[in-house]
């Protein structure tokens, strides 16, 4: 506010110096007035010392190229890239598989009987047809560099790599399922995960016929120690599965052992729905996990305890589908790496804010949606593409744009070129370069510096400065306080 006032008055807004002697000092000592005033004195003498030190910044300011890449073509991909490409900004969309619609391409319908099938190949028509969007199927990311408004991606398709300049960065890198190696996964045909039961008895619905039972385990791979997240969609999609089958073979005995069902919103009504079909749910905890063993040649053995009984049950089925966790792409480290943006404990992307920047990173001009964020339904990856989408296109329609000019300055004279800013900095803000005569030297990218001052700490020849808060600043101030 103090800086935005200064500035209107034509004045340069890095010539001030702020002594805050109500929140840090009257609010917090108000109930020792004496001592609130020797520090009032301590902080305005402070602020004095480094004001008559303080030199103006002149305000940094890049083009922005309006070109915006989205990596991933699934749904949140797809929405992403027909969102920009709506608005006129020419937006390239690389696709690792051989075709697009990521994990969309296993479901058939949504929660509540939305044919996604049909949804999905409109989605990627529009896209193929759009004039704003190029398509690159069967690529991959070699390289990202550069900073906000002007990046650089190298990407590969089969022998050929081509470069693309552009301005933001969508990640929608997606998803997968956990391939476990438990109840029997991978060595029983019996045995399967997710919608593969649902493919099973559609391609072979005799086999469906002759079925007469069928289990459902939920949360294998998930909510323990490897990975203790909750991955949010499967015990809708279980249930989902359940009714369907129910409803095709009503004498069908289905079985969902679960730890917690959460079938949460209005989703609670398949599972009513499914209690009023006599789809019998049997609770286990972590501790006391299903038993599955084969049971003759045509058929398994669970063996699991029953929560109301307390004791062990055995029931005989023919098919097993088990609800896996689901975990990030095996890129998505990479991508991590090259765009300098953290992922969480689990391996998805960690967004800046979870409620003030929800689809940004720290990193300015990158953003993400979908899967590569935390498993969630299609409704919801589809708006957090659009909320992307709009966050890209803020930066995208502008010409050019200010960057904050308190950042890092090297002095090449006292830089030997040891290499610790550059392994400190989790911006990618300052790099070696080569100097003829000299070897290497670190230099800083404004666009991606935050000011944090790291590089500055970790420098052992004092060879790195922060613009406006110089060293001989802050000895300033602090020689000038020492009561407090």
């Amino acid at each position: 506010m103090f800086q935005e006032t200064i500035r209107e008055a034509g004045l340069n807004p890095y010539l001030f110096e702020f002594a805050n002697i109500r929140d840090q000092n009257s609010w917090v000592h108000q109930h020792n007035p004496e001592a609130a005033t020797r520090k009032a004195k301590d902080l305005v003498r402070m602020a004095v010392a480094k004001a008559s030190l303080l030199e103006p910044i002149e305000p940094l300011q890049i083009e922005v190229n309006p070109n915006a890449l989205v990596i991933g073509g699934g749904v949140a991909g797809m929405s992403a890239a027909l969102n920009l490409a709506d608005q006129g900004f020419k937006t390239f969309l690389v696709e690792r598989e051989g075709q697009l619609g990521g994990h969309a391409l296993h479901i058939k319908e949504t929660w509540n009987s939305e044919n996604v099938g049909s949804f999905l190949e409109e989605y990627k028509n529009q896209v193929q047809a759009h004039k704003n969007i190029e398509v690159l199927i069967g690529s991959e990311i070699t390289d990202i560099s550069g900073f906000v408004g002007n990046f650089t991606t190298f990407v590969k398709t089969g022998d050929m790599e081509r470069e693309i300049q552009h301005g933001a960065v969508i990640l929608a890198t997606g998803g997968k399922a956990f391939e476990p190696d438990e109840y029997l996964y991978g060595q029983s045909e019996r045995v399967s995960k997710w919608h593969e039961i649902d493919d099973l008895f559609e391609k072979e619905p005799e086999k469906l016929a002759q079925t007469q039972g069928v289990a459902f385990i939920q949360c294998v791979g998930s909510r323990e120690p490897d990975r203790p997240y909750c991955s949010k969609v499967c015990c809708t999609a279980s249930v989902k599965s359940a009714i369907l089958l129910k409803e095709k073979k009503p004498d069908l005995r289905v079985y969902i052992l679960y730890r917690d069902l959460r079938t949460f919103g209005l989703r609670e009504a398949l599972y009513q729905k499914a209690r009023s079909l006599g789809v019998i749910f049997i609770r286990y905890t972590v501790d006391e996990k299903p038993i599955v063993q084969k049971n003759g040649d045509h058929g398994l053995l669970i063996t699991v305890m029953d929560h109301i009984l307390q004791r062990p049950i055995q029931i005989p089925i023919d098919y097993l589908n088990l609800a896996t966790a689901i975990i990030p792409t095996e890129g998505q480290k990479q991508i991590a790496r090259m765009l300098k943006v953290p992922l969480n404990d689990n391996g998805f992307y960690l967004e800046a804010h979870i409620k003030l920047r929800p689809v940004d990173f720290s990193t300015d001009g990158v953003f993400v949606c979908g899967l590569a964020h935390y498993p969630k339904p299609i409704e919801e990856s589809i708006a957090q593409a659009q909320a992307a989408a709009g966050r890209a296109a803020g930066l995208l329609v502008q010409k050019t744009i200010d960057i904050e000019p308190i950042v890092s300055m090297v002095d090449e004279e006292k830089c030997i070129g040891c290499g610790l800013c550059e392994s400190s900095c989790s911006f990618g803000a300052i790099r070696l370069k080569k100097v003829e005569g000299k070897g290497f030297r670190a230099e800083n990218y404004s666009a991606l510096c935050k000011g944090c001052g790291v590089c500055a700490a970790a420098c052992p020849q004092r060879a790195i400065d922060m613009k406006h808060f110089r060293e001989q600043q802050i000895r300033a101030a602090i020689h000038a306080g020492g009561t407090a």
